[in-house]
C-alpha cells in the first residue's frame, strides 16, 4: 500500500505543516513497496532503451519517465510522446520546441533520443536523477489529490528556483514561466490576475506580469527567486489569494484583508 500524504488543513497553516514534515513524508512515500518496485524496474531496464519507440513501448518505464516531469497524464498518448522524443530539441521546428508547455522540451532533452543527440538512457547517474524526480513528482501528485494549491506550491519550490538561475535573458525566463502551467497558475493567482488574462496578446501578458510582480516585490526580474526567502513570500501570497478565492462567498471584506496581511 502506498503511503498517503498528510495535509490536515489548507492555506498557509497547512503549508507550514507540510514544510515541516516534508522530508519524513517524502521518505515514507518513496519507500513504499509499490514505489520501490517501480524505481528498481526503471533503473534496471532504462539502459536497454535505444530509441523513442523502445521507451514508449514499455509502459512501466514510460510511466516513470513522464512522471519525472509532471507529464503522467500523457501515459496513454504514446504516438505523441514518441514524436516528442524522436524529434529531439536540436532544431527550431522540432515538436518539443513548438509546444507552449516547456516541460516537453525538458523531457525530450533528458533522454537524448532525437537526431544527432547523445543518448542518455545508458548514463546511470542521469537516470537515477530521473527516478528520484519521479518520486518527488508522484508525491506532489498525491498531495494534490488532497489540496491542489499544495501541489503547485511544492512544485514551485524547485521549478521556480531552477528557472531563476537559468542562463537566459529576463524576458526569456518569463516566457518559459508562461509555458509551465503550474508556475503560471501560481503567478497569476499570487498577482491577482483575472481568469481572462491568458487571452491577451503574449507580449501584453509579459508587460502585465512584470508590472504586477514589481508592485509586489519591488523587482520584475525572476532571478530574484534564486533566493529561497523570495519564493516563500510568493508562495504565501499564492496560498492566501487561493484561500480567498475558495472562501470569497462566505467571508467578509475585513477577513479577506486579514488573510492577505497574514501572507
Amino acid at each position: 500500500m502506498t503511503f498517503q500524504p498528510v495535509v490536515p488543513v489548507g492555506g498557509i497553516v497547512g503549508w507550514r505543516f507540510l514544510q515541516r514534515s516534508y522530508d519524513t513524508q517524502l521518505e515514507s512515500f518513496s519507500s513504499s513497496a509499490v514505489n520501490e518496485r517501480e524505481t528498481r524496474y526503471f533503473l534496471e531496464n532504462i539502459g536497454k532503451v535505444q530509441t523513442a519507440e523502445d521507451l514508449v513501448s514499455d509502459r512501466r518505464l514510460l510511466q516513470v519517465a513522464l512522471g519525472a516531469f509532471g507529464l503522467e497524464g500523457d501515459l496513454n498518448n504514446r504516438y505523441f510522446i514518441q514524436k516528442v522524443l524522436s524529434d529531439g530539441t536540436s532544431t527550431d521546428d522540432a515538436l518539443p520546441n513548438r509546444l507552449s508547455d516547456k516541460r516537453y522540451r525538458e523531457f525530450s532533452e533528458a533522454f537524448g533520443l532525437g537526431p544527432g543527440e547523445i543518448r542518455r538512457t545508458g548514463l546511470q547517474s542521469f537516470m537515477e536523477d530521473i527516478a528520484q524526480d519521479n518520486l518527488v513528482s508522484r508525491f506532489e501528485v498525491a498531495v494534490g489529490e488532497r489540496d491542489e494549491t499544495m501541489r503547485i506550491s511544492l512544485y514551485a519550490q524547485h521549478a521556480l528556483a531552477e528557472l531563476a538561475v537559468q542562463e537566459s535573458g529576463a524576458n526569456t525566463k518569463w516566457f518559459d514561466l508562461m509555458g509551465l502551467p503550474p508556475l503560471r497558475n501560481m503567478m497569476e493567482t499570487a498577482l491577482g490576475l483575472p481568469s481572462s488574462f491568458a487571452q491577451l496578446d503574449i507580449d501584453k501578458q509579459l508587460v502585465e506580469f512584470k508590472d504586477r510582480l514589481k508592485g509586489l516585490t519591488g523587482s520584475d526580474d525572476l532571478a530574484q527567486f534564486s533566493d529561497e526567502t523570495a519564493i516563500n513570500r510568493l508562495t504565501d501570497q499564492f496560498l492566501a489569494r487561493s484561500q480567498i478565492v475558495q472562501l470569497q462567498s462566505t467571508i467578509s471584506p475585513a477577513q479577506t484583508a486579514l488573510i492577505l496581511l497574514g501572507a
